[in-house]
C-alpha cells in the first residue's frame, strides 16, 4: 500500500449504493473499509483489491466505536467516512406502527447519529477530513406511506445540515447525499412506477465525483428527478398537498 494511498470507510456496504460505492472507491485506488450486519456478503465484497471487511451493527454504539478503533489500526488514518446504513420496508409504513417507525428511525436516523459521534474526535483533532451521510429525496417533503423512512431521512438531511456549521470550524467537510430511485433490494420492495429509476453503478459515480471532484454540500441525483422535487419543496401546503393528492389518485 502506497503512503499517498487514500481511505474510506463505508456502512451499509453489504448491497446496494453502499457496495457500488465500496467498488467504485477501489476501482480508482482508494482503500476501502466496508461495514454492515452481514459478514458473508462483506467477506464476498472483501475479495475485491483495496476492500477489507469489518462486520457492524451501527444499532450498538460500543460495536461502532470498537469498529472505528480496528479501522485506524488497520488503516492508519481515514479520509471520508460515508455512512449509508439504512432499512425501508413499504409494506409495514401504509399504517401507524410505532414499534417498526421506532425500528426505522434507530437504524436509519439514531445509528448514523452515534457513527458520527464515534469519529466526531478524530476528525476535528486531525482538522481535516470529510464526513457524507446518504439520506433521500424521501426528506424533502412528506410523502404517501412513508411513515417512518421519509421522517428518519429528513432528520437525518437537517441533522447534517445542523452540524456542518461547528465541524467547518475545524477543516472538516460535511455533505449529504440525496439519491433518487436507485435499483438496489430496498427499492425492489416498491409496488409503484419509480420514475428515473438508475442504477447503483450510476450512483456510485455521481456519489464518487461529488465525494471526490466536488465541494457541494449535496449532492443530488438524478438532476430531473431532484430539482422536481425541489421545486414541490418551496411550494405552500395548500398548493403542495393538492399536487401530491392529485398524482396518488392516479
Amino acid at each position: 500500500m502506497s503512503e499517498n494511498q487514500k481511505k474510506i470507510w463505508i456502512t451499509g456496504a453489504s448491497s446496494g449504493i453502499g457496495k457500488a460505492v465500496a467498488e467504485k472507491f477501489a476501482k480508482e485506488g482508494w482503500k476501502v473499509a466496508v461495514s454492515a450486519r452481514r459478514k458473508e456478503l462483506l467477506d464476498e465484497l472483501a475479495k475485491h483489491n483495496n476492500i477489507y471487511s469489518f462486520p457492524l451493527d451501527i444499532t450498538n454504539q460500543s460495536q461502532i466505536n470498537n469498529v472505528f478503533k480496528d479501522v485506524l489500526n488497520a488503516f492508519g488514518d481515514i479520509d471520508i467516512c460515508l455512512f449509508s446504513s439504512g432499512t425501508y420496508e413499504p409494506k409495514d409504513e401504509q399504517n401507524i406502527d410505532p414499534e417498526k417507525i421506532k425500528n426505522v428511525i434507530n437504524v436509519n436516523f439514531l445509528g448514523v447519529i452515534d457513527c458520527v459521534k464515534v469519529v466526531e474526535d478524530y476528525f476535528k483533532n486531525k482538522k481535516s477530513g470529510h464526513i457524507s451521510i446518504v439520506s433521500s429525496i424521501a426528506g424533502y417533503r412528506g410523502l404517501p406511506n412513508s411513515s417512518g423512512y421519509g421522517p428518519s431521512k429528513a432528520a437525518l438531511t437537517n441533522f447534517s445540515e445542523s452540524i456542518y456549521f461547528d465541524f467547518k470550524k475545524f477543516g472538516v467537510r460535511i455533505s449529504v447525499v440525496s439519491p433518487g430511485f436507485i435499483k438496489t433490494p430496498l427499492t425492489d420492495k416498491n409496488e409503484f412506477p419509480m420514475p428515473f429509476l438508475k442504477t447503483p453503478e450510476y450512483a456510485a459515480d455521481k456519489i464518487y465525483n461529488g465525494l471526490v471532484k466536488g465541494n457541494a454540500f449535496e449532492i443530488h441525483f438524478p438532476k430531473g428527478l431532484t430539482l422536481t422535487l425541489k421545486f414541490l419543496r418551496i411550494l405552500p401546503y395548500r398548493l403542495y398537498l393538492f399536487l401530491v393528492d392529485k398524482l396518488v389518485k392516479r
